[in-house]
C-alpha cells in the first residue's frame, strides 16, 4: 500500500474542492465534494502509477505556517 497526501483547496468562483499531489506531475482534480474528490485523486493516482517510466519531481515535506503581525 502506497499513501500519497494531497493539497485540498476550495475555488471561491465555482466552490469546487481542488485537489493535487505535490511533487506528482499530472495527480490532481476536483470534484464538488470531499468523497467525491478523494475518489477522484484515488481513480488519477492508480492510473499514473501504471506508467513505468513514473519519475516524481519532488519529496513532500509538509506544510508551514506563517504569521504575520
Amino acid at each position: 500500500m502506497k499513501i500519497f497526501t494531497a493539497i485540498v483547496e476550495r475555488d471561491s468562483d465555482t466552490k469546487l474542492y481542488v485537489g493535487y499531489v505535490p511533487g506528482f506531475p499530472g495527480a490532481h482534480s476536483q470534484a464538488e465534494s470531499l468523497d467525491e474528490l478523494q475518489e477522484n485523486l484515488r481513480e488519477v493516482i492508480e492510473m499514473l502509477l501504471e506508467d513505468e517510466d513514473l519519475a516524481f519531481e519532488t519529496e513532500f515535506v509538509g506544510t508551514q505556517q506563517i504569521a504575520i503581525q
